[in-house]
């Protein structure tokens, strides 16, 4: 399968910069506390200084989102939500050892990071806007259909892995117990995207290298390579 954006949405935001990683061996055994906690601290000290609002990373969210007619105060994206809960209860939610890798990564670096199941995704999955048919699986157990030109992650199968872009993932695909192959994501629109979202995807392979001992593939995605083979 392949993962990319679809031509409309990095033609509506030319800033966009995107890293993809996958890694197949994934278990709910390691043991990430000290890399949860190296990671927060990151995220606590940027924080020392105002609120996530301040960060140009969340800043480029919330211009996207009111682009895409979404209030920002009422829809945030995934990293600021994240850093929102940190600030007020001074840790993150532990859920499986991936998704605390994960969130601990994206609040240091104030970028949005998905982890989804490979395994409960059909076919290719692409960034693109709703049609408004498409079915998406709460983490509660009910289905929503995408209002028509939502940004998603949209399967072969026609079933939505994200609402709102980087507002919230399904309940679908998310990482579980029993997961073993998953897809990374890493998007981002400030001014410096492109550097940051590298320097997160090589902090993030290593880091699954170190706790997993398995050999993740990563790439950077842009205008010219668009396109992740996973």
């Amino acid at each position: 399968m392949y993962f990319q954006h679809a031509d409309a949405i990095r033609s509506e935001f030319p800033g966009l910069a995107a890293a993809a990683i996958t890694a197949s061996g994934i278990t709910a055994a390691p043991d990430v506390t000290e890399q949860v906690a190296r990671f927060t601290a990151i995220a606590n000290t940027r924080l020392a200084g105002g609120t996530e609002s301040d960060l140009p990373e969340i800043k480029a969210w919330r211009q996207a989102f009111s682009a895409m007619g979404l209030k920002p105060t009422q829809y945030r994206c995934a990293s600021e939500a994240l850093l929102r809960r940190l600030r007020k209860e001074g840790e993150l939610p532990r859920i499986h050892p991936l998704i605390d890798l994960c969130n601990a990564v994206s609040v240091a670096f104030a970028i949005p990071v998905a982890a989804l199941d490979l395994g409960r995704i059909s076919g290719d999955l692409e960034v693109r806007h709703a049609r408004g048919d498409e079915s998406y699986h709460t983490f509660s157990g009910t289905t929503e259909n995408p209002e028509p030109g939502e940004v998603i992650f949209a399967d072969a199968a026609g079933r939505s892995h994200a609402r709102r872009w980087t507002n919230r993932q399904s309940g679908l695909s998310a990482v579980r117990p029993e997961t073993s192959r998953v897809l990374i994501v890493a998007e981002a629109l400030h001014e410096s995207a492109a550097e940051n979202v590298e320097a997160l995807m090589k902090t993030l392979t290593e880091e699954l290298a170190a706790a997993w001992a398995v050999t993740p593939t990563a790439a950077v995605l842009n205008e010219a390579a668009p396109r992740f083979e996973a």
